[in-house]
């Protein structure tokens, strides 16, 4: 019942002139199959912020339904502009977003605008959909990435005659030696330097979180600004 209901509203807006709803539906449905495949299992085989999963689900579903939206009926072209600036205004901001989401952010998209094109070949759909995820599958080995690490900012009170020196200052510090140790600035009128330290990322980097007996944390998150002087 409901569903011939819905079928009269869609004649009678004009929409089942342009898109069938079994085609919007085999669409959708091939839309969360591989939405399903690639956030569920591909994008899941390393460790990963927990929020993104939603944000690629989000985005997918949303163009998803934008394509369909316009494609569906008689919109003029600015609404179809309109639709895709406010996807525009979407912005990776966080530290804990990597080149690795990036990637998966954009695959996502294009999954949502090949599914969400209407009267297409099916099997031309399925196959580029399929083509996507094997790429994702044969690119994104697990295997070929490092153990994942956490940045650690310090600001220490002093100057060092040699590089070496702040390697094992930082570890005497913070009471375990960093993986690696990069210098961001010296500042040789406050006799300070910025660097930039790296822990593992784990339950075992809980030295970069407790500080020192005169270190702060500012932030708890991946990220964050630790005050060693």
């Amino acid at each position: 019942m409901y569903a011939a209901t819905a079928v009269t509203v869609l004649a009678g807006k004009g929409i089942t002139d342009h898109i069938a709803p079994a085609d919007l539906i085999s669409r959708g449905g091939l839309d969360v199959v591989a939405l399903l495949v690639l956030v569920g299992w591909l994008y899941r085989r390393r460790p990963s912020a927990p929020e993104i999963p939603l944000v690629l689900a989000g985005l997918n579903i949303g163009l998803f339904a934008a394509m369909s939206t316009i494609s569906a009926g008689k919109f003029p072209a600015g609404v179809g502009f309109g639709l895709f600036g406010i996807l525009s205004l979407v912005r990776l901001r966080s530290a804990a977003f990597t080149l690795r989401d990036v990637a998966y952010t954009f695959v996502t998209l294009v999954i949502a605008l090949c599914t969400g094109l209407p009267q297409r070949q099916t099997w031309m759909v399925v196959a580029l959909v399929a083509v996507v995820l094997v790429a994702v599958l044969v690119v994104d080995d697990p295997r070929s990435y490092a153990p994942p690490t956490r940045t650690v900012k310090l600001t220490l009170d002093r100057i060092y005659p040699e590089p070496s020196l702040i390697a094992a200052d930082v570890a005497r510090r913070f009471g375990q030696a960093p993986l690696s140790v990069a210098v961001d600035e010296v500042d040789y009128v406050r006799e300070t330097t910025r660097v930039s330290a790296q822990y593992p990322a784990g339950p075992d980097a809980t030295a970069a979180d407790t500080g020192t007996e005169t270190g702060t944390a500012v932030d708890a998150e991946p990220r964050e600004q630790v005050v060693v002087s």
